[in-house]
Formats: C-alpha cells, structure tokens, sequence
C-alpha cells in the first residue's frame, strides 16, 4: 500500500508541475488519471516494494552523497589516467566481485553503483558475484576491498 500512495504522489506531483493549470477540472482530472495508473499498475503487479522501494528513501540519504563523492574522485582518476599516460597506467582488467545483498534490488544497485562511477562497468550479475571491467589494477582493488558492496547491502537493509 505504501508503494502505492508514493506512486500516487510522484505522478501528481509530475501532473502538476508540468501542466501548469491548477484549475478545479484540471485537478479532478490529475487524480483521476493518476488513481487509474495507481490501480493499473496494482492489478499488472508492478506496483510493489522492488518497482517502487520507497522502504529505502533514508538509507539512501546517507548513501547518495557518498555515492557522487565516489562519482567525482573516480572522474579526477580517468581524467588524470586519460591526460598524463606516462604518470599513471590503464591496465584494464575484468574482474569478479561478491556481493553480499540479500534482494535482487540490492545486487542491481550495487551494479549500477559500479557502472555508474568512472573507470568501471558491470558487464554481468550472476548469483552472488557481479563480472566487472576496470580501466586499472587500482581501481580493481577499490573495488574488491568491498567498501561499496557494504555500503549497498546497509542501504539495502535487513534481509525481509
């Protein structure tokens, strides 16, 4: 039911801010259209936890800022690697990282974690390992020191 209402909220709000009008057909018509999506999308089952995890909201207020810091330090790296070849190598290499997530929406995080911070891509999530390119021996270490895999599985939370 949470999922729902928060579903709810973030199509009005969406609604709103885009039409403009705030007139009383207008809003008979944002809840309407808006409460019909809700009720679609309960019926076809993708309005539940995982499609809408709003479960998550304040754990991932203390990992999102964390996330860009990682974001804008990896960025500097390649830029470095990118523009002084001599001082610092890329040495790609693909690596296996575990994952200690309990929900396939923890594991797909923590992918696109990886993918979205420079200098790694997620090619692969199988099971508990994710396949893993890294443009250098340094940032596969980062990597495989796990401090992003346990910063993902405390966002995740307690295994439901």
């Amino acid at each position: 039911m949470r999922s729902a209402v928060a579903l709810f909220l973030v199509l009005a709000a969406l609604w709103l801010l885009n039409s403009g009008h705030y007139g009383p057909l207008m809003l008979f018509f944002c809840v309407g259209s808006c409460l019909f999506v809700v009720v679609l999308s309960r019926r076809m089952g993708v309005a539940d936890e995982e499609g809408m995890p709003v479960h998550l909201a304040l754990r991932a207020a203390a990992y999102l800022p964390w996330l860009l810091k990682e974001i804008v330090v990896s960025n500097i790296d390649v830029a470095k690697r990118v523009l002084r070849p001599g001082k610092l190598r890329i040495s790609p290499r693909i690596i296996e990282t575990p994952t200690t997530q309990h929900s396939d929406l923890g594991r797909v995080i923590f992918a696109n974690s990886i993918t979205l911070t420079p200098g790694t891509i997620s090619i692969q999530v199988r099971g508990s390992h994710i396949t893993v390119h890294a443009l250098a021996d340094e940032v596969a270490d980062g990597l495989l020191g796990g401090e992003m895999d346990r910063r993902v599985t405390r966002l995740e939370g307690p295994a439901r």
